[in-house]
């Protein structure tokens, strides 16, 4: 892993939205199988330097209207139903650091998910590979759905949602 550093301070970065994966997967008990989906529409702050991890910090988030499952039935009821993310109400689902810190082969950020109007204290482990004035954030973490109101406890739907990350960026 190389990571770009200049001084000390740590650098912005620029995320392309278009290129951003934000992906999400849920397991649901037999016989209802893994429900694989994604969102667009990523936003981001990142000023990120492995030398002044101090001075870094990460402000993401994605429009919760694009939720996608590739089943339309569902991706609509995820979308409008006041019991999943209701995303006319809760436009966004928001990131924002309060500390990143070195962690193993990588990094960690500790910061702030606000999902459904719930917002909840979230580790974020992270890498992430720079080549000269580009790089790429890849990211994996679990939250559970019923913390943030999403969805009815039980049912045909797991508890457990990953989410995994890939942003590339740029200076």
């Amino acid at each position: 892993m190389v990571v770009v550093g200049v001084g000390g301070a740590a650098q912005n970065w620029t995320a392309d939205a278009s290129k951003a994966k934000v992906q999400f997967t849920v397991k649901g008990p037999f016989p209802f199988g893994t429900v694989h989906g994604s969102f667009s529409g990523f936003k981001s702050s990142i000023k990120f330097d492995a030398n002044d991890l101090a001075g870094s910090a990460i402000s993401a988030s994605v429009d919760a209207k694009t939720v996608s499952t590739g089943i339309g039935l569902r991706n609509r009821d995820l979308r409008e139903k006041e019991e999943w993310l209701d995303a006319e109400k809760y436009g966004e689902i928001r990131y924002k650091s309060t500390k990143i810190e070195k962690a193993g082969t990588g990094y960690k950020a500790t910061g702030e998910l606000n999902l459904k109007g719930t917002t909840r204290q979230v580790e974020l482990p992270f890498t992430f590979v720079a080549n000269g004035n580009s790089g790429v954030f890849k990211g994996k973490f679990t939250i559970n759905r019923e913390d943030y109101k999403v969805g009815k406890p039980g049912g045909s739907v797991g508890s457990a949602v990953t989410i995994e990350l890939e942003i590339p960026v740029s200076k």
